[in-house]
């Protein structure tokens, strides 16, 4: 597959966390400015993080050389597990929409995009072994992400909790398969 795909396949399995959230968030229903907000704030770091970790990878790959392959697939499946970890954690403590507090508050909705982009980070630093275009992947991301965001408010207010929790689950499982792959040499 090509390093567009993989940008791809890895830009989709990062949006099914912001996804997910826009579902919580779309629970709580949302209007035009609300779409806007989370947009933005989402969007600002789905680009940015791993605009700093394919940085800092970059720097960090020339030293590790082809071993980085296996780094860059540890991360993935380590960040993947990680997420599904959460999801299944997060099961035991889901509470009913209507406790759940409305994240409408721009400042409310940036801390939300940065916790949901540190995976970003990591995924960041491990697409920096395949020299991919930061702009590129950077892009595709925040853009993958936005969309997912924006479908995800509009379905969270006519679905319930499961689907948010398998979302997020998906998300996870497809970040350890994409690990596996690279790691495998597939992708």
């Amino acid at each position: 597959m090509s390093d567009l795909g993989n940008i791809l396949l890895v830009s989709i399995s990062l949006g099914l966390s912001n996804f997910a959230a826009a579902i919580a968030i779309g629970m709580s229903g949302v209007d035009h400015k609300t779409r806007i907000k989370t947009a933005v704030a989402f969007g600002l770091f789905e680009a940015g993080m791993p605009i700093v970790g394919l940085l800092i990878g970059q720097k960090v790959a020339t030293l590790i050389g082809h071993a980085g392959n296996y780094l860059g697939a540890g991360l993935l499946i380590l960040t993947g597990a990680y997420t599904t970890w959460q999801s299944i954690k997060s099961y035991s403590s889901v509470t009913t929409s209507s406790s759940q507090p409305r994240l409408q508050n721009f400042r409310q909705l940036l801390i939300a995009g940065f916790a949901l982009s540190i995976d970003n980070l990591v995924v960041g630093f491990a697409l920096s072994f395949y020299h991919v275009s930061i702009i590129l992947a950077a892009g595709i991301i925040a853009f993958v992400s936005i969309t997912m965001s924006l479908i995800g408010l509009e379905l969270g207010q006519r679905l319930g909790e499961k689907f948010e929790r398998w979302s997020e689950l998906i998300g996870g499982v497809i970040l350890i398969f994409v690990g596996l792959a690279i790691g495998f040499g597939i992708l």
